[in-house]
């Protein structure tokens, strides 16, 4: 009983003490901000207009995802282009991420950064690619089957020695 009274007031005066070292009205930088967020789900054509304005696009290119319960708002629908497609000579505020300050980002961008998925077009077809792959798995496996039915090794057998050195018993 004394030892859970101990507790309790021991957790009393650790919540007393961090409520006066730690500031109220702080918090990390690296929390999104309330205008960051996707505001609802425009209805009207004044609302699709502000929401542009707010993503800085041209109300002609601006097209929210749909208000399908997703939770995506009056956020942009970008199109699902990677970041390696985009121009690498340009002048880019974020070099690394090739972005430009201000631009809005893809609700997916964890998975379309540079070196995650890309969604440019290969320089060979993948007809053509899983030809080559299948015939050098072919390959390999007859090279494995010839290796298997013709050996290269010399036949093994014991050892003949023309003297008697006195170490023939320690081999058995």
């Amino acid at each position: 009983m004394a030892a859970a009274r101990a507790g309790v007031l021991g957790v009393r005066w650790l919540r007393r003490t961090a409520w006066n070292v730690a500031p109220l009205g702080t918090r990390t930088a690296s929390h999104i901000t309330k205008d960051m967020l996707p505001g609802p789900y425009p209805k009207t054509p004044e609302e699709r207009a502000a929401a542009a304005k707010k993503y800085n696009m041209r109300v002609e290119d601006y097209e929210p995802y749909p208000d399908d319960g997703m939770g995506y708002g009056d956020y942009p629908k970008l199109p699902d282009r990677s970041l390696q497609e985009r121009d690498p000579w340009y002048d880019w505020d974020h070099s690394d991420l090739r972005l430009n300050w201000g631009e809005p980002l893809h609700w997916d961008l964890d998975m379309y950064i540079r070196n995650r998925v890309d969604t440019s077009p290969t320089p060979v077809s993948w007809d053509v690619m899983c030809k080559h792959l299948f015939g050098f798995v072919a390959f390999m496996l007859f090279m494995f089957w010839v290796g298997e039915k013709y050996p290269t090794y010399q036949p093994v057998c014991r050892h003949h020695f023309s003297y008697d050195l006195g170490f023939l018993c320690a081999l058995g």
